[in-house]
């Protein structure tokens, strides 16, 4: 017992050594710039086209709220000029990336929603085809399909935006 208590004491003098006092630039594994948890975290990756004045994704603590990620490559064109199946998957491919970037994956998406140009029920099958390469099959987030009228940039057929809840960094130990 006493060898198990000197290894705990041990572990309990390098964890305070390891993260130390809190400062104004956060601690050793506080969150960069002293933000707390709650604090929103702005993500806009450079190398990513983005649509004037929408920020990619927003996170606050565990929740991350993803843009309407559109079918712009990352010099800003469009992709898929009037194919709606050719422009799900660039959003898809967006989209996934951003999630990336923020720390999670398709699989942590909570809500989904499509928005897509004069939508038909008849595009729901190029557009589930598209999205199947990035979310998955099992389980698939809550979500629905919105037709609009036109979303912020000629020639763009679909927006996809999410709600994901990325998971802890290290998970408790079983017993």
């Amino acid at each position: 017992m006493r060898g198990t208590c000197t290894i705990a004491a041990a572990a309990v003098v390098f964890l305070a050594a390891c993260v130390g006092p809190p400062s104004a630039g956060g601690g050793r594994f506080g969150p960069p710039g002293g933000l707390e948890p709650s604090q929103p975290r702005y993500i806009n990756p450079g190398t990513l086209a983005a649509l004037p004045g929408f920020t990619h994704a927003v996170r606050v603590g565990a929740t991350l709220y993803v843009s309407g990620e559109v079918a712009l490559d990352s010099t800003g064109q469009l992709v898929g000029p009037g194919d709606l199946r050719a422009q799900a998957r660039q959003a898809f491919a967006n989209l996934a990336f951003v999630l990336k970037i923020a720390g999670a994956t398709p699989a942590d998406v909570a809500r989904l929603t499509i928005y897509v140009v004069n939508y038909s029920p008849r595009d729901l099958e190029g557009i589930r085809a598209a999205g199947a390469e990035f979310l998955p099959a099992r389980n698939p987030p809550a979500g629905i399909v919105v037709g609009v009228q036109s979303l912020p940039t000629d020639g763009l057929l679909i927006a996809v935006d999410a709600t994901a809840i990325v998971r802890a960094m290290f998970q408790p130990r079983q017993r």
